[in-house]
Order: structure tokens, then C-alpha cells, then sequence
């Protein structure tokens, strides 16, 4: 659209963090955005629940979790689903990459956040990446 807003098929985002100052962070940054966070968890048992029950566009997941399980059991769940998955943390392990679509690494603005995400869309729909935000890979194999 010449001089409008893009459509995205980002919509509907779950967020797996298991800091509850950067979940609620999240959850209010996301909503100001436009989107929709259908839930917030912090552990696998939950995060799991989540992708079975709910439409979900994207899951922004950190690595390290409440309990049992990590954030890279939480995308092989959501793979299964078809759901891509954002890492957010603050050391992007190598072996993550077949299982997300890029890593945003901690500490990162509002700014950044919302950078990453529509880039993250970009790559979803097929589109060039113009730019990427500082601490966001994308991976390629996504």
C-alpha cells in the first residue's frame, strides 16, 4: 500500500519469559503496538497448553524457563504447530537456530522490539529484510 500501513500477518503473539518485569514490559509494549498477546507464561507445561488451544502468529520465547524445559522445547513444540518462534534472550545458543526464526538478544528498547518484529514479518512474507535492529538475527534457514 503506496503511503499506508503495511499489512502484517503478525497478529497474535505469545509471550514465554520467565521475568515477570519483562513479560508485563512486553505485554504493554505489544499491546500499544496493535498487537494482540493471546498469553504470557513462563514455563513449558504452559507454553505448550498455549500452542495446542490458541491461534498464534509468532511466540517470543526466552531460552531459559521456569521448571522443567527451555525455550528450545517450547519452539519444537511450536514448529510441530507451524508457529515460528522469536528467541529473546540474552545469549542466542547456535543449536537454537533450526528451531526459531531469528534471536533478539536482551537488553533491547521498545524501538528495537518493534524493528524486530516487523522485520521478523517481512521475512514471513516473503519480503526483503530492509534493515535489521541491533541484536536481532535473523536465521536463514527460516
Amino acid at each position: 500500500m503506496l503511503f499506508g500501513k503495511r499489512e502484517r500477518i503478525i497478529r497474535r503473539i505469545a509471550i514465554v519469559e520467565d521475568e515477570p518485569l519483562v513479560a508485563f514490559d512486553n505485554e504493554h509494549l505489544l499491546g500499544e503496538a496493535g498487537y494482540e498477546v493471546v498469553a504470557t507464561v513462563d514455563n513449558l507445561a504452559d507454553a505448550v497448553r498455549v500452542i495446542q488451544e490458541e491461534e498464534i502468529d509468532l511466540i517470543l520465547s526466552d531460552i531459559k524457563l521456569r521448571g522443567d524445559g527451555d525455550g528450545m522445547d517450547v519452539a519444537r513444540a511450536a514448529t510441530a504447530k507451524g508457529v515460528p518462534v522469536l528467541f529473546v534472550t540474552g545469549n542466542c545458543p547456535v543449536d537454537a537456530q533450526p528451531l526459531g526464526i531469528g534471536c533478539l538478544a536482551k537488553p533491547y528498547t521498545e524501538k528495537t522490539m518493534k524493528m524486530a518484529l516487523e522485520a521478523i514479518d517481512d521475512k514471513l512474507q516473503g519480503r526483503k529484510v530492509r534493515r535489521l535492529p541491533a541484536g536481532l538475527s535473523i536465521y536463514e534457514k527460516a
